[in-house]
């Protein structure tokens, strides 16, 4: 029997439709993973919030387009119900063979990965668990389709137990995504208090920038505004009041804003502490960064004119 453009189509959109779910799959649970056993040498530069939104992205794919799969999958298996000749079309045969190809060589790098680790002393619960997350997937692929391969036509319409239990644990990756994601609401809270740390990191920049040209602390945030420059001060995104400023001391401030979430909660990785030092070189204590917990937080800096001299010992030099 020839192959026509509807079989064509849909033999590629199933191929598709699950190489995008396995992937997507993967990369709920490599996340998963990375918000649970982080790693401090690779995750340096992530925080828990850039894992999330990763995780997010495959979990919108995975819940669209798996069950675009389990649809086509089942199209196809009822027609071949109907034209029993269609399990030796050429371009089904074709794909089968290539996606087999393609799992046993995943299976394979996979293996090889392992060994290799396992033999350089690099192994860790982390790194077996994806391991083990990409054995599986690759795997359930290998299985389900040297199955289908080997199929009757009188058994082919059936739905086996393993496909059964592959499906069940996709559906148990999906709620696990839901789960750590957080829901929408908890999101937006989570932007949102971002977003404040975005303005108070601005604002700092320009109170920095402003004791370099003057010399001295603006008394308040209003005097940060520049009309030429086009900076106007920020102000929080929920109440449309202004953030909090106290000059402290010559070189101190504080900047306060009220949050609605833990920065534990959106994964802040930036270090917690930090050596701050006077103009006369020596320790002066240790201010936080950026955490903070819910409710007001006042963020206590110290300029150290060594490193933001005045601009006008700048010029002199």
């Amino acid at each position: 029997m020839t192959n026509t453009p509807r079989d064509v189509f849909m033999h590629l959109l199933a191929v598709i439709t699950l190489v995008v779910s396995a992937v997507s799959f993967g990369v709920i649970i490599f996340q998963g993973i990375n918000v649970y056993i982080p790693d401090i040498v690779s995750d340096q530069y992530f925080s828990k919030s850039s894992h999330l939104s990763s995780m997010r992205s495959a979990l919108a794919t995975l819940v669209i387009v798996f069950p675009v799969f389990l649809w086509v999958s089942r199209f196809l298996k009822g027609d071949v119900g109907k034209f029993p000749e269609k399990l030796d079309l050429k371009i089904r045969k074709w794909l089968l063979y290539l996606t087999l190809f393609a799992a046993a060589l995943v299976i394979i790098g996979d293996l090889v990965t392992l060994l290799r680790s396992f033999l350089e002393g690099e192994l860790s619960i982390r790194f077996m668990l994806k391991v083990l997350t990409v054995l599986f997937i690759s795997g359930s692929v290998l299985i389900h389709y040297l199955n289908e391969l080997k199929e009757k036509i009188k058994e082919y319409g059936r739905v086996k137990q393993f496909d059964m239990v592959v499906i069940a644990v996709v559906i148990g990756g999906m709620v696990f995504g839901f789960f750590v994601a957080g829901t929408p609401q908890s999101q937006r809270l989570v932007r949102i208090d971002e977003r404040k740390i975005s303005d108070l990191q601005s604002i700092q920049w320009q109170i920095i920038n402003y004791w370099q040209k003057k010399e001295s602390l603006p008394s308040g945030l209003e005097d940060l505004i520049d009309s030429l420059g086009g900076f106007n001060v920020p102000v929080d995104p929920e109440t449309g009041n202004g953030y909090g400023y106290k000059v402290v001391g010559d070189f101190e401030f504080e900047l306060c804003a009220v949050f609605n979430v833990s920065s534990e909660d959106f994964g802040q990785v930036l270090p917690k502490k930090i050596q701050v030092a006077s103009r006369m070189g020596h320790d002066i204590g240790i201010n936080e960064i950026w955490a903070h917990d819910i409710g007001e937080k006042c963020f206590s800096r110290i300029i150290d004119p060594e490193l933001y001299p005045p601009f006008r010992e700048s010029i002199k030099q």
